[in-house]
């Protein structure tokens, strides 16, 4: 029977169960019998899928379509982004910002520092693009003044992760404006006053206490510091610090343009328009970032092509470990939404006549445990209390506060799959255990203070 044919007859209780053992064989597998996470993801989505019901002839095509779907938005990000991390680490640059940023700020603000920065820069680049930017800045630092690489990665990962799912341009908060009827301009303003100072707790001040409490070196995933020796001529800040502004300059250009075709300012349909966009998009941006590297920190300053063509390809070996690994968590993930486990657990929260900031927020945070996708537990949950919000009256301060309660609903409780988790946990040079005391804390505690600040101005307003 094909997919589209098939309906699930389990209820929730089953469904449920379902969605719990898997979680937990997978944990048991990884942690307890220490099988490699790629393997074990594999055979979890598996025999997840089969028993949850999906039609036999099925299986294969969720699994496969839910990995590829997740490799064509990260295996590009993390590809680029690990070359043009690349370039900048052994050009001496990432050294320059380092330095820059230790005098400037002094070493104790040097976390501070590095999440103020990726708060900037997570205004119009996607969570997992900015994060692989910023990776070379980060380790820097941290082989620098010392200590675990989570007192400066986890400030800079939360820093991301406030702005992508708090904050339009990015498309949760988008799309579930546009589905409650939100005014967008109040959803940004809000966004930005819940984004900076959960931020400050749940990601800057807990993550130096992480940092304190899990002492882990800086790994060596994009290189090691002494691979390749350094140049005599190392770029200056201003290189260093325009090459990571391009990609981000293109991408908030392309958001730009989007923006002014929703408000009917430029002509959508243009060719002129679309090829912008093109440029704008992603992958293109970071790719056109990583060639103005290799030509500004590589062949004006020296370095031969074989010596540059051979650090572009040293740099992809470390990461196809965290682009399968992250693959396959999009895979389990295909799997819990395709059995229907979401979307059950979803109706029965909704019959139950909590408030609608409260449904919104409980009815994402469950569609976030059980498939894990941020984007996609947002929008479904905001489509699902769509009807509520219509019906009742809420101004515009009202509506915006719902639409970043459903939002911090969406970010709860990052597990095992979430392309995320497997992203920072690998980056990081964590186990699952640790990414689990960690990330999957940090990210809970956006969710729930999110939640907390958002509600506030609800009943306020």
């Amino acid at each position: 029977m094909p997919l589209e044919d098939w309906n699930q007859t389990l209820t929730a209780g089953p469904l449920l169960a379902i969605a719990g053992g898997a979680i937990l064989l997978l944990l048991v597998l990884i942690i307890k019998l220490r099988l490699h996470a790629f393997l074990a993801l594999i055979l979890v989505s598996l025999l997840t899928a089969f028993a949850a019901g999906v039609p036999p002839e099925s299986v294969v095509e969720v699994l496969t379509s839910g990995f590829g779907t997740t490799l064509g938005s990260v295996a590009l990000l993390v590809g680029l982004g690990a070359m043009l991390g690349r370039m900048v680490e052994t050009s001496g640059g990432a050294k320059v910002m380092a330095d820059t940023l230790v005098a400037r700020f002094g070493e104790e603000r040097a976390p501070l520092a590095l999440g103020i920065a990726s708060l900037i820069f997570g205004f119009p680049i996607f969570f997992d693009a900015g994060l692989v930017v910023m990776l070379p800045i980060v380790f820097a630092v941290a082989r620098r003044l010392g200590g675990s690489v989570l007192t400066y990665g986890l400030p800079t990962a939360g820093a991301f992760s406030v702005m992508h799912i708090f904050v339009p341009p990015h498309p949760g908060p988008v799309a579930a404006s546009e589905l409650l009827g939100a005014d967008t301009g109040l959803v940004i303003l809000l966004g930005l006053v819940v984004a900076v100072p959960t931020w400050y707790v749940s990601s800057y001040l807990y993550g130096t206490w992480a940092g304190k409490n899990w002492v882990l070196p800086v790994p060596e995933i994009l290189g090691k510091p002494d691979d390749e020796d350094y140049p005599d001529n190392p770029p200056g800040i201003g290189t260093v610090v325009a090459i990571l502004l391009l990609p981000l300059v293109l991408i908030f250009v392309n958001t730009g343009l989007d923006t002014l075709r929703g408000a009917g300012v430029v002509d959508g349909e243009a060719t002129w328009f679309a090829l912008a966009r093109a440029i704008g998009s992603t992958p293109v941006a970071l790719l056109i970032a990583t060639l103005v590297a290799a030509w500004v920190l590589g062949h004006r300053r020296g370095r031969e092509k074989t010596v540059i063509e051979k650090l572009l390809d040293s740099a992809l070996g470390p990461v196809c470990s965290v682009i399968l690994i992250t693959g396959a968590g999009g895979m389990f993930g295909a799997v819990l939404r395709a059995s229907g486990i979401g979307d059950a657990l979803a109706d029965v929260l909704g019959d139950l006549g909590l408030p609608v900031i409260v449904a919104g927020f409980l009815i994402a945070t469950i569609l976030r445990i059980a498939q894990g996708s941020a984007t996609v537990a947002l929008i479904t949950a905001a489509g699902l209390i769509q009807p509520a919000v219509a019906a009742g009256s809420y101004n515009g301060l009202e509506t915006a506060a719902v639409v970043v309660a459903v939002a911090a609903g969406s970010v709860m409780a990052s597990h095992v799959n979430d392309s995320g988790f497997w992203l920072v946990g690998r980056f990081f040079g964590m186990d699952v255990a640790t990414t689990l005391k960690t990330w999957t804390v940090m990210e809970t505690v956006i969710g729930l203070m999110g939640f907390a600040i958002a509600s506030l101005v609800f009943v306020l307003a």
